[in-house]
Protein backbone atom coordinates (compact mmCIF):
# COMPACT_ATOMS: atom_id res chain seq x y z
CA UNK A 1 0.00 0.00 0.00
CA UNK A 2 1.59 3.37 -0.99
CA UNK A 3 1.52 6.85 -1.58
CA UNK A 4 -1.90 7.11 -3.46
CA UNK A 5 -3.10 9.56 -5.98
CA UNK A 6 -6.86 8.74 -5.05
CA UNK A 7 -6.86 6.76 -1.64
CA UNK A 8 -4.78 4.95 1.22
CA UNK A 9 -5.35 1.80 1.56
CA UNK A 10 -4.14 0.38 3.79
CA UNK A 11 -2.80 -1.64 3.02
CA UNK A 12 -4.86 -22.21 3.54
CA UNK A 13 -7.21 -24.83 1.58
CA UNK A 14 -9.07 -27.87 2.31
CA UNK A 15 -10.57 -30.11 -0.23
CA UNK A 16 -14.19 -30.40 -0.85
CA UNK A 17 -15.88 -33.37 -2.91
CA UNK A 18 -17.83 -31.08 -5.04
CA UNK A 19 -14.39 -29.25 -6.56
CA UNK A 20 -15.13 -30.00 -10.47
CA UNK A 21 -11.94 -27.53 -12.23
CA UNK A 22 -12.58 -26.73 -15.80
CA UNK A 23 -10.05 -25.93 -18.33
CA UNK A 24 -8.58 -22.78 -18.63
CA UNK A 25 -10.33 -22.39 -22.30
CA UNK A 26 -13.75 -23.33 -20.70
CA UNK A 27 -14.06 -20.88 -17.33
CA UNK A 28 -11.65 -17.74 -19.12
CA UNK A 29 -9.60 -16.80 -21.82
CA UNK A 30 -7.99 -19.24 -24.09
CA UNK A 31 -4.03 -19.15 -23.88
CA UNK A 32 -2.86 -19.48 -27.32
CA UNK A 33 0.19 -21.78 -27.95
CA UNK A 34 3.71 -20.09 -27.78
CA UNK A 35 6.23 -22.30 -29.43
CA UNK A 36 5.98 -20.81 -33.29
CA UNK A 37 4.88 -17.39 -32.23
CA UNK A 38 8.31 -16.21 -30.23
CA UNK A 39 10.39 -16.59 -33.10
CA UNK A 40 11.48 -14.33 -35.87
CA UNK A 41 10.42 -11.32 -33.17
CA UNK A 42 13.13 -8.66 -33.80
CA UNK A 43 14.59 -6.77 -30.45
CA UNK A 44 12.25 -4.34 -30.83
CA UNK A 45 9.24 -5.97 -31.23
CA UNK A 46 10.65 -8.01 -27.94
CA UNK A 47 10.76 -4.75 -26.11
CA UNK A 48 7.81 -3.44 -27.34
CA UNK A 49 5.48 -6.44 -26.23
CA UNK A 50 7.55 -7.22 -22.85
CA UNK A 51 6.76 -3.45 -21.72
CA UNK A 52 2.70 -4.03 -23.01
CA UNK A 53 3.25 -7.51 -20.55
CA UNK A 54 4.98 -5.65 -17.96
CA UNK A 55 2.05 -3.52 -17.85
CA UNK A 56 -0.47 -5.99 -18.39
CA UNK A 57 1.09 -8.18 -15.11
CA UNK A 58 1.82 -5.60 -12.90
CA UNK A 59 -1.50 -6.00 -10.83
CA UNK A 60 -1.20 -9.83 -10.36
CA UNK A 61 2.40 -9.71 -9.36
CA UNK A 62 2.32 -6.84 -7.22
CA UNK A 63 -1.07 -8.64 -5.62
CA UNK A 64 1.23 -12.00 -5.26
CA UNK A 65 3.73 -9.76 -3.74
CA UNK A 66 1.61 -8.46 -1.31
CA UNK A 67 0.09 -11.38 -0.04
CA UNK A 68 3.55 -12.96 0.64
CA UNK A 69 4.07 -10.09 3.09
CA UNK A 70 0.88 -9.69 5.08
CA UNK A 71 0.42 -13.57 4.97
CA UNK A 72 3.58 -14.29 6.67
CA UNK A 73 3.26 -15.12 9.99
CA UNK A 74 2.24 -17.75 12.48
CA UNK A 75 -0.77 -15.63 14.10
CA UNK A 76 -2.43 -12.84 13.76
CA UNK A 77 -0.68 -9.78 14.58
CA UNK A 78 -1.26 -6.14 13.66
CA UNK A 79 -2.22 -5.24 9.84
CA UNK A 80 -1.09 -9.14 8.94
CA UNK A 81 -2.75 -12.13 9.39
CA UNK A 82 -2.26 -15.90 8.24
CA UNK A 83 -3.80 -17.01 4.95
CA UNK A 84 -7.73 -18.12 5.40
CA UNK A 85 -7.37 -15.59 9.09
CA UNK A 86 -8.49 -12.01 9.68
CA UNK A 87 -6.03 -8.99 10.51
CA UNK A 88 -8.36 -6.93 13.09
CA UNK A 89 -6.60 -3.28 13.30
CA UNK A 90 -8.30 -2.15 16.91
CA UNK A 91 -7.63 1.57 16.96
CA UNK A 92 -6.67 4.49 14.24
CA UNK A 93 -2.93 5.50 13.59
CA UNK A 94 -1.33 8.30 15.85
CA UNK A 95 1.36 10.46 14.37
CA UNK A 96 3.75 8.17 15.39
CA UNK A 97 2.44 5.90 12.78
CA UNK A 98 5.01 5.27 9.92
CA UNK A 99 3.89 1.54 8.63
CA UNK A 100 1.82 2.89 5.96
CA UNK A 101 1.20 6.43 3.75
CA UNK A 102 -2.18 8.12 3.73
CA UNK A 103 -3.76 6.33 7.18
CA UNK A 104 -7.00 6.76 7.45
CA UNK A 105 -8.94 7.90 10.90
CA UNK A 106 -12.33 6.95 10.08
CA UNK A 107 -13.05 3.08 9.61
CA UNK A 108 -11.03 -0.05 11.32
CA UNK A 109 -9.56 -2.27 8.91
CA UNK A 110 -10.49 -6.14 9.22
CA UNK A 111 -9.21 -8.19 6.20
CA UNK A 112 -7.87 -11.40 4.93
CA UNK A 113 -6.54 -13.37 2.01
CA UNK A 114 -7.94 -16.70 0.70
CA UNK A 115 -7.28 -19.27 -1.44
CA UNK A 116 -9.88 -20.62 -3.26
CA UNK A 117 -8.43 -22.74 -5.51
CA UNK A 118 -8.79 -25.92 -3.88
CA UNK A 119 -12.52 -25.38 -2.25
CA UNK A 120 -14.42 -22.25 -1.23
CA UNK A 121 -14.32 -20.57 1.97
CA UNK A 122 -17.54 -19.24 3.94
CA UNK A 123 -16.92 -15.76 5.20
CA UNK A 124 -19.57 -15.05 8.07
CA UNK A 125 -20.10 -11.00 8.87
CA UNK A 126 -22.65 -9.88 11.78
CA UNK A 127 -25.42 -7.77 11.81
CA UNK A 128 -23.93 -4.33 11.42
CA UNK A 129 -27.68 -2.37 12.26
CA UNK A 130 -27.23 0.76 11.35
CA UNK A 131 -23.38 1.19 11.17
CA UNK A 132 -21.47 1.57 7.64
CA UNK A 133 -19.40 -0.67 6.70
CA UNK A 134 -17.61 -2.43 3.74
CA UNK A 135 -16.12 -5.47 2.64
CA UNK A 136 -14.44 -5.41 -0.65
CA UNK A 137 -13.48 -8.49 -2.23
CA UNK A 138 -10.59 -8.44 -4.80
CA UNK A 139 -10.12 -11.07 -7.36
CA UNK A 140 -5.79 -11.68 -7.94
CA UNK A 141 -5.94 -8.72 -11.04
CA UNK A 142 -7.44 -6.48 -8.06
CA UNK A 143 -11.12 -6.18 -9.74
CA UNK A 144 -13.51 -5.71 -6.99
CA UNK A 145 -15.84 -8.68 -7.97
CA UNK A 146 -18.23 -8.44 -4.94
CA UNK A 147 -18.84 -5.82 -1.99
CA UNK A 148 -20.94 -6.75 0.45
CA UNK A 149 -22.01 -3.87 2.82
CA UNK A 150 -24.19 -1.15 3.80
CA UNK A 151 -25.19 -0.02 0.14
CA UNK A 152 -25.37 -3.39 -1.89
CA UNK A 153 -26.53 -5.85 0.77
CA UNK A 154 -27.81 -3.66 4.28
CA UNK A 155 -27.05 -4.52 7.55
CA UNK A 156 -28.19 -8.23 8.17
CA UNK A 157 -25.84 -11.03 9.34
CA UNK A 158 -24.81 -13.45 6.31
CA UNK A 159 -22.53 -16.14 5.24
CA UNK A 160 -21.04 -15.99 1.97
CA UNK A 161 -18.99 -18.91 0.03
CA UNK A 162 -16.65 -17.61 -2.09
CA UNK A 163 -15.91 -20.34 -5.00
CA UNK A 164 -13.19 -20.12 -7.13
CA UNK A 165 -12.35 -20.45 -10.88
CA UNK A 166 -14.75 -23.61 -11.95
CA UNK A 167 -15.65 -25.02 -8.66
CA UNK A 168 -19.28 -26.16 -9.00
CA UNK A 169 -20.96 -28.08 -6.15
CA UNK A 170 -23.83 -27.69 -3.53
CA UNK A 171 -23.66 -25.04 -0.66
CA UNK A 172 -25.65 -25.39 2.63
CA UNK A 173 -29.33 -23.29 2.83
CA UNK A 174 -28.70 -19.60 3.69
CA UNK A 175 -24.87 -19.40 2.07
CA UNK A 176 -24.75 -17.24 -0.99
CA UNK A 177 -22.44 -18.20 -3.87
CA UNK A 178 -20.06 -15.47 -4.32
CA UNK A 179 -18.10 -16.67 -7.86
CA UNK A 180 -14.13 -15.52 -7.77
CA UNK A 181 -12.53 -15.03 -11.13
CA UNK A 182 -9.24 -16.15 -9.59
CA UNK A 183 -7.96 -18.54 -6.83
CA UNK A 184 -6.30 -15.71 -5.03
CA UNK A 185 -8.65 -13.37 -3.01
CA UNK A 186 -7.96 -10.26 -0.71
CA UNK A 187 -10.69 -9.52 1.67
CA UNK A 188 -10.49 -5.57 2.64
CA UNK A 189 -13.12 -4.97 5.47
CA UNK A 190 -14.07 -1.24 6.84
CA UNK A 191 -15.80 -0.93 9.34
CA UNK A 192 -16.83 2.64 10.19
CA UNK A 193 -15.97 3.75 13.90
CA UNK A 194 -16.43 7.23 15.89
CA UNK A 195 -12.50 6.96 17.67
CA UNK A 196 -14.35 7.19 21.11
CA UNK A 197 -13.80 3.77 23.49
CA UNK A 198 -17.47 3.13 23.51
CA UNK A 199 -17.26 2.97 19.70
CA UNK A 200 -14.00 0.76 19.78
CA UNK A 201 -14.88 -1.91 21.92
CA UNK A 202 -18.85 -1.59 19.73
CA UNK A 203 -17.11 -2.67 16.70
CA UNK A 204 -13.99 -4.75 17.72
CA UNK A 205 -17.11 -6.94 19.31
CA UNK A 206 -18.65 -7.18 15.52
CA UNK A 207 -15.36 -7.51 14.39
CA UNK A 208 -14.93 -10.67 16.87
CA UNK A 209 -17.36 -12.04 15.21
CA UNK A 210 -16.35 -12.17 11.65
CA UNK A 211 -15.09 -15.31 10.26
CA UNK A 212 -13.90 -17.14 7.16
CA UNK A 213 -13.67 -21.49 7.45
CA UNK A 214 -13.12 -23.73 4.34
CA UNK A 215 -16.56 -25.07 3.44
CA UNK A 216 -15.53 -28.51 4.20
CA UNK A 217 -15.81 -27.29 8.02
CA UNK A 218 -18.62 -24.27 7.66
CA UNK A 219 -21.05 -25.38 10.74
CA UNK A 220 -18.45 -27.33 12.45
CA UNK A 221 -16.01 -26.48 15.22
CA UNK A 222 -13.18 -24.85 13.13
CA UNK A 223 -9.52 -23.81 14.58
CA UNK A 224 -7.18 -22.21 11.93
CA UNK A 225 -3.64 -23.54 12.14
CA UNK A 226 -0.76 -21.64 12.70
CA UNK A 227 0.31 -19.82 9.54
CA UNK A 228 3.56 -21.38 7.65
CA UNK A 229 6.59 -18.56 8.40
CA UNK A 230 8.72 -17.85 4.90
CA UNK A 231 12.30 -17.08 6.49
CA UNK A 232 13.12 -16.10 2.91
CA UNK A 233 10.20 -13.28 2.39
CA UNK A 234 11.50 -9.84 2.76
CA UNK A 235 9.48 -8.10 5.02
CA UNK A 236 11.12 -5.17 5.38
CA UNK A 237 11.48 -3.44 1.68
CA UNK A 238 8.59 -2.02 0.04
CA UNK A 239 6.21 -4.58 -1.53
CA UNK A 240 6.55 -2.04 -4.66
CA UNK A 241 9.97 -1.63 -4.60
CA UNK A 242 10.45 -5.33 -4.25
CA UNK A 243 8.33 -5.89 -7.25
CA UNK A 244 10.13 -2.84 -9.55
CA UNK A 245 13.41 -4.85 -8.24
CA UNK A 246 12.47 -7.98 -9.98
CA UNK A 247 14.23 -8.82 -13.91
CA UNK A 248 12.15 -9.16 -16.86
CA UNK A 249 12.92 -13.31 -16.65
CA UNK A 250 11.70 -13.20 -12.91
CA UNK A 251 8.72 -10.99 -13.35
CA UNK A 252 7.66 -13.14 -16.46
CA UNK A 253 7.90 -16.29 -14.94
CA UNK A 254 6.13 -15.12 -11.85
CA UNK A 255 3.47 -14.01 -14.10
CA UNK A 256 3.15 -17.14 -16.11
CA UNK A 257 2.97 -19.56 -12.82
CA UNK A 258 0.31 -17.03 -10.86
CA UNK A 259 -2.42 -17.24 -14.69
CA UNK A 260 -2.46 -20.65 -13.99
CA UNK A 261 -4.87 -20.13 -10.92
CA UNK A 262 -5.16 -16.26 -11.57
CA UNK A 263 -6.61 -17.08 -14.72
CA UNK A 264 -7.19 -13.80 -17.03
CA UNK A 265 -10.96 -12.31 -17.96
CA UNK A 266 -12.12 -13.60 -21.32
CA UNK A 267 -11.68 -10.09 -22.76
CA UNK A 268 -8.08 -10.37 -22.48
CA UNK A 269 -7.59 -12.96 -25.21
CA UNK A 270 -6.05 -10.24 -27.57
CA UNK A 271 -4.10 -9.43 -24.51
CA UNK A 272 -3.04 -13.15 -23.95
CA UNK A 273 -1.77 -13.47 -27.62
CA UNK A 274 0.94 -10.92 -27.13
CA UNK A 275 2.03 -12.28 -24.01
CA UNK A 276 2.28 -15.72 -25.65
CA UNK A 277 4.37 -14.23 -28.67
CA UNK A 278 7.20 -13.63 -25.73
CA UNK A 279 6.32 -17.28 -24.52
CA UNK A 280 4.38 -16.27 -21.81
CA UNK A 281 1.99 -18.97 -21.28
CA UNK A 282 0.09 -20.00 -18.18
CA UNK A 283 1.29 -22.35 -15.92
CA UNK A 284 4.52 -22.86 -18.51
CA UNK A 285 8.19 -21.70 -17.16
CA UNK A 286 9.29 -18.75 -18.77
CA UNK A 287 12.19 -18.98 -21.15
CA UNK A 288 13.77 -15.60 -22.86
CA UNK A 289 16.21 -18.06 -24.58
CA UNK A 290 13.58 -19.01 -26.73
CA UNK A 291 13.44 -15.69 -28.26
CA UNK A 292 17.59 -15.79 -29.38
CA UNK A 293 19.58 -12.25 -29.84
CA UNK A 294 16.17 -10.93 -29.84
CA UNK A 295 15.95 -11.49 -25.78
CA UNK A 296 18.17 -8.45 -25.48
CA UNK A 297 15.26 -6.60 -25.83
CA UNK A 298 13.71 -7.97 -22.27
CA UNK A 299 16.92 -5.86 -20.57
CA UNK A 300 15.44 -2.73 -19.97
CA UNK A 301 11.46 -3.48 -20.34
CA UNK A 302 11.18 -3.36 -16.08
CA UNK A 303 12.17 0.15 -16.18
CA UNK A 304 10.18 0.97 -18.85
CA UNK A 305 7.47 -0.30 -18.23
CA UNK A 306 6.83 1.37 -14.46
CA UNK A 307 7.99 4.56 -16.28
CA UNK A 308 4.62 4.31 -18.85
CA UNK A 309 2.76 3.32 -16.08
CA UNK A 310 3.58 6.31 -13.49
CA UNK A 311 4.04 8.38 -17.00
CA UNK A 312 -0.28 7.55 -17.17
CA UNK A 313 -0.51 9.55 -13.79
CA UNK A 314 -1.22 13.00 -15.11
CA UNK A 315 -3.93 11.57 -17.62
CA UNK A 316 -5.32 8.91 -15.24
CA UNK A 317 -8.03 11.26 -13.12
CA UNK A 318 -9.90 15.18 -13.38
CA UNK A 319 -8.13 17.85 -11.92
CA UNK A 320 -10.75 20.43 -10.35
CA UNK A 321 -9.71 23.45 -8.34
CA UNK A 322 -6.79 21.84 -7.29
CA UNK A 323 -8.40 18.19 -6.45
CA UNK A 324 -7.10 15.33 -8.47
CA UNK A 325 -9.23 12.24 -8.31
CA UNK A 326 -10.82 9.17 -10.67
CA UNK A 327 -14.28 7.34 -10.53
CA UNK A 328 -12.56 4.79 -12.46
CA UNK A 329 -11.28 2.15 -9.57
CA UNK A 330 -12.06 -0.88 -8.82
CA UNK A 331 -13.02 -2.81 -12.27
CA UNK A 332 -11.11 -1.96 -15.32
CA UNK A 333 -11.94 -4.46 -17.94
CA UNK A 334 -9.24 -3.87 -20.22
CA UNK A 335 -7.85 -0.82 -18.92
CA UNK A 336 -4.62 -1.89 -18.51
CA UNK A 337 -2.61 1.01 -17.63
CA UNK A 338 -5.73 2.34 -15.01
CA UNK A 339 -5.00 -1.05 -13.77
CA UNK A 340 -1.54 -0.70 -13.18
CA UNK A 341 -1.08 2.38 -12.03
CA UNK A 342 -3.92 1.59 -9.62
CA UNK A 343 -2.26 -0.85 -8.77
CA UNK A 344 1.31 1.50 -8.09
CA UNK A 345 -0.22 4.40 -6.34
CA UNK A 346 -3.46 2.99 -4.44
CA UNK A 347 -3.36 -1.11 -4.10
CA UNK A 348 -6.97 -2.50 -2.81
CA UNK A 349 -9.22 0.74 -4.34
CA UNK A 350 -13.03 0.58 -3.96
CA UNK A 351 -15.08 0.74 -6.38
CA UNK A 352 -16.18 4.68 -6.87
CA UNK A 353 -19.83 3.91 -5.76
CA UNK A 354 -18.46 2.89 -2.49
CA UNK A 355 -15.42 5.57 -2.04
CA UNK A 356 -14.02 8.42 -3.77
CA UNK A 357 -10.62 9.85 -2.75
CA UNK A 358 -10.01 13.40 -4.56
CA UNK A 359 -5.98 14.75 -3.12
CA UNK A 360 -4.85 18.25 -2.98
CA UNK A 361 -1.29 19.24 -2.46
CA UNK A 362 -1.19 22.63 -3.99
CA UNK A 363 -4.58 25.39 -3.20
CA UNK A 364 -6.45 26.62 -6.06
CA UNK A 365 -4.01 28.96 -6.87
CA UNK A 366 -1.66 26.54 -7.84
CA UNK A 367 0.51 27.24 -4.56
CA UNK A 368 1.96 24.37 -2.72
CA UNK A 369 0.17 23.99 0.51
CA UNK A 370 2.33 25.46 3.55
CA UNK A 371 1.83 25.52 7.41
CA UNK A 372 3.19 29.25 6.87
CA UNK A 373 0.49 30.28 5.69
CA UNK A 374 -3.75 29.99 6.80
CA UNK A 375 -6.13 28.64 4.19
CA UNK A 376 -9.94 28.30 3.73
CA UNK A 377 -12.33 25.73 2.21
CA UNK A 378 -16.20 27.17 1.77
CA UNK A 379 -18.83 24.62 1.61
CA UNK A 380 -21.82 27.08 0.98
CA UNK A 381 -25.33 26.37 2.34
CA UNK A 382 -26.76 22.81 1.48
CA UNK A 383 -23.03 22.19 -0.70
CA UNK A 384 -21.14 19.48 2.23
CA UNK A 385 -20.32 16.44 0.39
CA UNK A 386 -23.21 14.83 -0.75
CA UNK A 387 -23.01 10.95 0.45
CA UNK A 388 -25.03 8.44 1.83
CA UNK A 389 -22.30 6.93 3.78
CA UNK A 390 -19.92 9.68 5.29
CA UNK A 391 -17.05 12.14 4.47
CA UNK A 392 -13.75 13.29 6.51
CA UNK A 393 -10.87 15.82 4.96
CA UNK A 394 -7.64 14.02 6.40
CA UNK A 395 -4.48 16.31 6.86
CA UNK A 396 -0.98 14.38 5.91
CA UNK A 397 2.26 16.07 6.29
CA UNK A 398 3.96 16.23 2.81
CA UNK A 399 5.18 12.37 3.50
CA UNK A 400 1.56 11.28 3.75
CA UNK A 401 1.66 10.57 7.76
CA UNK A 402 -0.68 12.24 10.50
CA UNK A 403 0.56 15.24 11.82
CA UNK A 404 0.91 15.77 15.43
CA UNK A 405 -1.19 18.56 16.89
CA UNK A 406 -2.27 20.03 20.46
CA UNK A 407 -6.10 18.38 20.14
CA UNK A 408 -4.94 15.35 18.52
CA UNK A 409 -7.08 15.71 15.27
CA UNK A 410 -6.83 14.32 12.18
CA UNK A 411 -9.55 14.95 10.36
CA UNK A 412 -13.08 16.84 10.10
CA UNK A 413 -15.70 15.07 9.21
CA UNK A 414 -19.59 14.39 9.16
CA UNK A 415 -19.03 13.58 12.58
CA UNK A 416 -17.74 16.78 13.59
CA UNK A 417 -19.87 19.13 15.06
CA UNK A 418 -19.13 21.95 12.57
CA UNK A 419 -19.67 25.71 13.04
CA UNK A 420 -22.06 27.52 10.23
CA UNK A 421 -21.60 31.09 8.89
CA UNK A 422 -24.51 33.12 9.32
CA UNK A 423 -25.93 32.53 5.61
CA UNK A 424 -25.10 28.84 6.60
CA UNK A 425 -22.17 28.37 4.41
CA UNK A 426 -19.38 26.34 5.80
CA UNK A 427 -15.55 27.33 6.71
CA UNK A 428 -13.03 24.65 7.16
CA UNK A 429 -10.43 26.23 8.50
CA UNK A 430 -6.75 24.46 7.26
CA UNK A 431 -3.87 25.86 9.27
CA UNK A 432 -1.06 25.31 11.65
CA UNK A 433 -1.74 28.29 14.56
CA UNK A 434 -4.72 27.59 17.02
CA UNK A 435 -7.85 30.14 15.71
CA UNK A 436 -9.02 30.42 19.00
CA UNK A 437 -11.47 28.48 20.63
CA UNK A 438 -14.94 29.80 19.14
CA UNK A 439 -13.71 28.26 15.44
CA UNK A 440 -11.64 25.19 16.98
CA UNK A 441 -14.66 23.08 15.76
CA UNK A 442 -13.92 23.72 12.31
CA UNK A 443 -10.34 23.54 12.44
CA UNK A 444 -8.05 21.46 10.69
CA UNK A 445 -4.60 21.25 12.11
CA UNK A 446 -1.54 21.79 9.89
CA UNK A 447 2.10 21.43 10.22
CA UNK A 448 4.63 24.53 10.24
CA UNK A 449 5.91 23.27 6.75
CA UNK A 450 4.18 21.42 3.89
CA UNK A 451 1.21 19.40 3.94
CA UNK A 452 -1.42 17.66 1.48
CA UNK A 453 -5.44 16.72 1.65
CA UNK A 454 -7.12 14.01 1.36
CA UNK A 455 -11.02 14.37 1.56
CA UNK A 456 -12.82 11.08 1.36
CA UNK A 457 -16.70 10.32 0.30
CA UNK A 458 -18.16 7.11 1.59
CA UNK A 459 -21.01 5.52 -0.64
CA UNK A 460 -21.59 9.06 -2.47
CA UNK A 461 -24.58 9.81 -4.11
CA UNK A 462 -25.52 8.91 -7.60
CA UNK A 463 -28.40 11.37 -8.03
CA UNK A 464 -27.80 15.04 -8.28
CA UNK A 465 -25.66 16.65 -7.04
CA UNK A 466 -23.12 14.12 -7.12
CA UNK A 467 -18.96 13.83 -7.71
CA UNK A 468 -19.30 10.54 -10.04
CA UNK A 469 -21.49 12.38 -12.66
CA UNK A 470 -19.75 16.01 -12.02
CA UNK A 471 -22.82 17.93 -10.87
CA UNK A 472 -21.00 18.35 -7.32
CA UNK A 473 -18.05 20.04 -7.57
CA UNK A 474 -15.26 20.19 -4.77
CA UNK A 475 -14.99 23.55 -3.38
CA UNK A 476 -11.12 25.12 -3.86
CA UNK A 477 -9.12 25.39 -0.87
CA UNK A 478 -7.61 29.35 -0.85
CA UNK A 479 -5.33 31.15 0.77
CA UNK A 480 -6.38 33.64 3.18
CA UNK A 481 -4.92 37.01 2.60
Amino acid sequence: MHRPLLKSALLATLVVAAVTPMSLAQSRAAAPAPAAAATGLTEAEVRDLGVFAYIYGYPLVTMEYTRRVMTNVAAPEGTRAPMGQFARLREYPTAAFRDVTAPNADTLYTTTWLDVSKEPWVVSLPDFGDRYFLFPMLDGWTNVFQVPGKRTTGGKAANYAITGPGWSGTLPAGVTEYKAPTSMVWILGRIYCDGSPADYAAVHALQDKITAVPLSSFGKPFTPPAGAVNASTDMKTAVRDQVNALDATAYFNLLAQLMKDNPAAAADAPALAKLAKLGIVPGQPFKPEALGAAAAGLRDVPKTGFGEIMAFFPKAGTNENGWIFTTKTGIYGTEYLDRALITAIGLGANRPQDAVYPTSERNAEGQVYDGSKSYVMRFEKGQLPPVNGFWSLTMYDANYFFVDNPLNRYTLSSRNKLTPNPDGSVDLLIQHADPGKDKQSNWLPAPAGKFVLMLRLYWPKENDPSILNGSWKIPPVHEVK
